[in-house]
């Protein structure tokens, strides 16, 4: 929704219609069956609206099937803001995004629209774009009405039309996409109507809008209701929604923190204070380059006052290492090699592989006798020349012998077989570790770090003041009815011991902090001999212990 020309000025509002969500959903799925998505009946958008419901967008995304997540992911990781721009293979994105939106999988059909668009990895062709978003319709994405609503703004393979667009995103607004709520409640928030049309004097459904955006951890809504309400009364909250806008991975938020901070804006602000002004500069520099990034435990490296700054060495990477996301490294992540899996003689224990060459040197002897050496030997036909020959010594597998033991020669073979032989492998030694580790998908786009496990297994309720400085994982029951929206992979936070938890309530979640579990996964930062912390950042090393899930 973003550089859209001058919108169509609207019609009196005398001539506005509403309808409520539910009419205007049951005339979508009745119309599809007579008109495409893009040519939908739809109620007018009327600015002067005196009742607006917040929604979350969460509960509406529909289930993503896990081949083609898979899939989804591969293409992220090809095109990932975190690699050299020539670096980053659209095509082949582009072919694996293909194939999970055949999947109905609605992120990849979104994302394969985009570059339809821009004709990245793929021929540009608009109108493929605005189908791919019709099938996300169908499934009742919130976002992609919103993208529809963005490509009628633009024209982008349907007719321009700045009614229709925002019929659209108000449309998707009330589905609980939370970029049309930040796009429309910043348009409502003026002081006057604009004879133009391009914004309006309704201040209460604006602040409604980006309140409920700002709920959903929204960059551009917080940085849009930080910028509305920075007014005597408000400048404290103005601040903390800046700063979680920053959390929330905008750039926007960082940029007007760090005006506030170098004491550019208007008096009654917070006191000049350049080293946080430097911080936020360099974390919205940061975003600027990976608007991916999320930073909820910001506050590690960058907490709001009266807090004392930890030290900080100036490299830009060390903010966004202490403030990006954390996971313990898991089993779940390393796999056990096939030979661990076997019994017996083929058993390998897991962490160990053979040798590329036995030690001591190669070794062979007849069936029948007896093990000159302890390891694994394997049976092999020699100068296999048939395919059933080839097949059968491709399907044996190493078997320990102890110094002594006899070679038992396989029950399938005969002299007809061919001459057979029991090579030397060798003792097994240990793998590389960091081989061995499978890192989270999210850690090369430079979105997540992983970390050791934590010294205790430590838990809290939000009722209580945290037990132990450093960062903490946050949940709700799954049977919660907001527990689409508040559980997700980053909600996370970074509190000092004896300070309280955060309060979802404060951005407008009807979540209590009695619901609330938090799991405590450590990175405190460690004191100077100054008695100064410092920004502490231990990431996961492959030879330490691996916790058991997470």
């Amino acid at each position: 929704m973003n550089n859209e020309p001058t919108p169509k000025a609207f019609p009196g509002k005398g001539i506005l219609k509403t309808v409520s969500l539910a009419i205007t959903l049951s005339l979508f799925l009745n119309s599809c069956m007579n008109f495409l998505p893009r040519n939908m009946p739809l109620a007018a958008f009327d600015p002067h609206m005196k009742i607006w419901t917040c929604r979350y967008e969460k509960p509406a995304e529909p289930q993503l099937d896990a081949q083609a997540e898979q899939w989804f992911r591969e293409g992220l990781a090809l095109t990932s803001f975190d690699l050299w721009p020539d670096d980053r293979q659209f095509n082949k994105a582009a072919a694996l995004w293909t194939k999970a939106a055949e999947k109905e999988h609605w992120k990849a059909m979104l994302n394969l629209a985009s570059l339809y668009v821009e004709g990245k990895g793929v021929t540009r062709d608009t109108e493929r774009a605005v189908q791919l978003v019709e099938e996300a319709m169908r499934k009742g994405v919130p976002k992609a009405f919103d993208l529809m609503g963005t490509y009628h703004i633009n024209g982008t393979g349907v007719k321009q039309d700045a009614t229709r667009a925002y019929a659209f995103w108000i449309l998707a607004a009330e589905m609980g996409d939370a970029d049309a709520q930040a796009y429309l409640g910043a348009k409502l928030m003026a002081a006057y109507d604009d004879p133009k049309g391009t914004f309006w004097g309704n201040s209460v459904i604006g602040r409604k809008m980006l309140e409920c955006s700002y709920a959903q951890e929204n960059g551009n809504g917080a940085s849009e209701l930080g910028l509305r309400i920075a007014l005597p009364e408000e400048l404290e909250r103005s601040l903390k929604v800046y700063h979680d806008g920053v959390k929330f991975g905008s750039e926007m938020s960082a940029i007007h923190m760090a005006v506030e901070f170098r004491g550019g804006l208007e008096s009654g602000g917070p006191r000049p204070d350049p080293d946080r002004a430097e911080r936020y500069s360099a974390i919205g520099d940061m975003l600027h380059l990976n608007p991916d990034l999320r930073l909820p435990n910001l506050d590690k490296v960058l907490p709001l006052p009266p807090a004392i700054l930890p030290y900080w060495d100036g490299d830009k990477q060390s903010l966004i290492d202490g403030a990006k996301p954390v996971k313990t490294a898991s089993l779940a992540d390393i796999k056990p090699s096939p030979a661990s899996l076997r019994q017996g003689r083929a058993h390998i224990p897991d962490g160990f592989v053979l040798p590329d060459e036995p030690q001591g040197g190669p070794l062979i002897q007849h069936p029948n006798t007896n093990a000159v050496i302890s390891g694994y030997w394997i049976a092999q036909l020699v100068k296999p020349y048939t395919p059933r020959q080839v097949a059968w010594n491709n399907a044996q597998v190493p078997m320990h012998y102890e110094q002594g033991e006899s070679f038992t020669p396989p029950d399938d073979i005969t002299k007809e077989s061919g001459v057979l032989r029991f090579r030397y492998l060798g003792i097994p030694v240990p793998k590389a570790p960091a081989a061995r580790h499978v890192p989270d998908w999210r850690v090369p786009q430079g979105v997540l770090r992983e970390v050791p496990s934590p010294s205790r297994d430590l838990r809290s309720t939000g009722l209580l003041p945290a037990p132990a400085t450093g960062i903490w994982h946050g949940k709700v029951d799954p049977m919660h009815p907001l527990a689409k929206v508040f559980n997700q992979w980053n909600r996370q936070t970074y509190v000092e011991e004896g300070q309280p938890f955060p309060d979802p309530r404060d951005r407008g979640l009807d979540i209590s902090p009695k619901e609330i579990e938090w799991q405590w996964l450590d990175q405190a930062n460690q004191p100077l001999p100054s008695g100064r912390k410092s920004i502490t950042i231990r990431n996961f090393s492959a030879e330490e212990p691996i916790a058991k899930g997470n």
